[in-house]
């Protein structure tokens, strides 16, 4: 497999809905590693939005987790904000 392949993976949604999306990075916060994606397939004129999952490596496998947490998923985000806002400056 090429970089250029494993920058793209698919999800799945509860519904059981199927989103492919671009690896956008991949961050550290908190002793735990966090997925952000992008969607690829969004046909909407908006500004698709970002998917922030745990990242986990177990072995060779690497998988995707939802963020069941609120306050952990909040201080994600505005850890995320904060980068964001350091690269724009």
């Amino acid at each position: 497999m090429t970089n250029e392949e494993q920058n793209f993976v698919e999800i799945t949604d509860e519904e059981g809905n199927v989103t492919q999306c671009e690896v956008y990075d991949i961050v550290e916060f908190e002793e735990k590693t966090y997925a952000l994606l992008l969607p690829v397939d969004d046909e909407s004129e908006e500004e698709p939005e970002l998917i922030v999952l745990e990242y986990i490596e177990e072995g060779e496998e690497c998988f995707f987790q939802n963020i069941e947490d609120d306050e952990e998923f909040d201080r994600v985000c505005e850890y995320i904000e904060t980068l964001a806002e350091e690269v724009e400056e």
